[in-house]
């Protein structure tokens, strides 16, 4: 096989993707913005228990099915202990049984906080759908209850519907897309960077969430500018 078609039959694999069995019939999908080559670490927990690179601040998670599910997190992200660039995407899938929905997940974090108390100060940005009893979709730096966070209300989470996360970070600016379409944006003039902010975590509160086909991919090019 030559090697121009070796690699373009894995770009066809990768933008077919398998379907999951059990949690809704959407296939897994990956985004071709950025080029394989790009990619700092993936993970589709297939195994029976979570990659060394990963640190649990807590109880809750567990690697289930080929996936990773947490469930009664309380805010003890699970940490990935790979320092990502700047410039990054993440990728995932994500889907929930329960009506609560309450995904989350933090990206420029410090790899290791987590709640001592009732009240979480994250370190990084906090991204949460269908959190407050499915009631609100939300975008915060440092703080989910932060006033000035960036809210949406128009969509809620589906039980067992299977949806494709995308997160990018170009210098001051974030898009968050669910399923290839902007769900949530923000510009951040005095961004978080630096050894404190370089991490990525899986997080959660009670509900039951399963993760899976995560993929990291280094960013390059000028930055797009928020709307």
């Amino acid at each position: 096989m030559s090697g121009i078609r070796g690699k373009t039959l894995l770009l066809v694999a990768i933008a077919i993707g398998l379907t999951a069995p059990g949690c809704g019939e959407r296939p897994r999908t990956y985004s071709t913005s950025a080029d394989v080559s790009d990619l700092i670490f993936a993970d589709d927990f297939s195994g029976d228990q979570l990659s060394p690179q990963w640190r649990p601040s807590g109880p809750g998670a567990s690697v289930e099915d080929g996936h990773l599910h947490v469930e009664g997190l309380r805010n003890h992200p699970v940490w990935l202990s790979i320092k990502l660039p700047t410039d990054v995407q993440i990728e995932f899938d994500v889907w929930t049984s329960r009506e609560e929905g309450d995904i989350k997940f933090e990206i420029a974090g410090d790899g290791e906080s987590y709640a001592s108390t009732a009240n979480y100060k994250p370190t990084g940005y906090v991204f949460v759908f269908g959190g407050w009893n499915n009631s609100r979709s939300v975008l915060a730096k440092l703080d989910e209850h932060d006033p000035e966070r960036i809210t949406r209300t128009d969509r809620r989470v589906l039980p067992d519907k299977r949806y494709r996360m995308t997160v990018s970070r170009r210098g001051a600016n974030i898009v968050w897309m669910v399923d290839s379409a902007v769900h949530l944006r923000m510009r951040d003039a005095d961004a978080l960077t630096g050894d404190g902010h370089a991490h990525f975590a899986f997080g959660g509160w009670d509900s039951p969430v399963n993760f899976d086909n995560l993929r990291i991919l280094r960013l390059s090019g000028a930055a797009e500018e928020s709307q």
